[in-house]
């Protein structure tokens, strides 16, 4: 209810994406989400692919500066990144 009340008065909503399932099942989802607007992720990578092939874990490293974009209107870039 929080997340629904924030987007209708116009704000910005910064979602940090971490799960197992995000390219499975979840995919199509995530794909809605992100075509939507005034909704920002935090930049994410896939979690250890051999062990975990459809999970995807946000890089909370960049959560300050994906919250700066979203506050500008802006996705910080890139969204999908490569985990060290």
């Amino acid at each position: 209810m929080a997340a629904k009340g924030h987007l209708r008065n116009g704000k910005p909503l910064v979602i940090s994406l971490s799960t197992n399932d995000a390219l499975a099942a979840n995919l199509r989802n995530i794909g809605t989400l992100l075509n939507a607007k005034n909704i920002y992720f935090v930049p994410f990578a896939q979690d250890a692919p051999a062990l975990k092939p459809y999970s995807l874990a946000a890089n909370l490293d960049m959560l300050g500066p994906a919250i700066e974009a979203a506050l500008r209107g802006e996705q910080l870039q890139p969204i999908l990144g490569v985990r060290d």
